[in-house]
């Protein structure tokens, strides 16, 4: 299970990443960055999550997921993290998720979240404990 809050930095002329190493571990040598879910944010699965992720799309007609298949693999790469534990996130997924120098990365049980720093703050603000306690509640938690 992933989890925990990381600050980090992004070298934005390089696009380099130092992926906390708490979350390297449960990730692999090498692991899938996509598009979110519906965020501006940039996920990351290790290599068996993704094909998970994969196996549930290839469930459905292709006329029902051509697009989600789009979204998630046309902007897709492989990270692979340095000796140093520094993952290259590509120009099209820094733009896309609006990364700058701030980043935080969050443990999403079976994924990770690449957030720009003032982007996850925002989020943040705006969530009411009240709508969570809902949600909870409508899940059976």
């Amino acid at each position: 299970m992933l989890i925990g809050e990381y600050p980090c930095a992004i070298d934005n002329i390089k696009g380099r990443l130092n992926f906390p190493a708490k979350l390297r571990e449960d990730m692999g040598e090498r692991f899938i960055l996509c598009r979110g879910n519906g965020d501006r944010c940039i996920n990351a699965y290790s290599l068996e999550a993704f094909e998970q992720l994969s196996e549930k799309l290839r469930q459905y007609p292709v006329s029902q997921a051509k697009m989600l298949r789009r979204y998630l693999f046309s902007g897709a790469a492989e990270a692979e993290p340095d000796k140093q534990g520094r993952i290259v996130i590509p120009q099209n997924l820094r733009e896309f998720a609006g990364l700058t120098k701030d980043v935080v990365v969050i443990g999403a049980d079976d994924h990770c979240e690449i957030w720009d720093k003032a982007e996850w703050d925002f989020l943040n603000a705006r969530m009411e404990v009240s709508a969570v306690n809902q949600l909870m509640t409508d899940i059976g938690f």
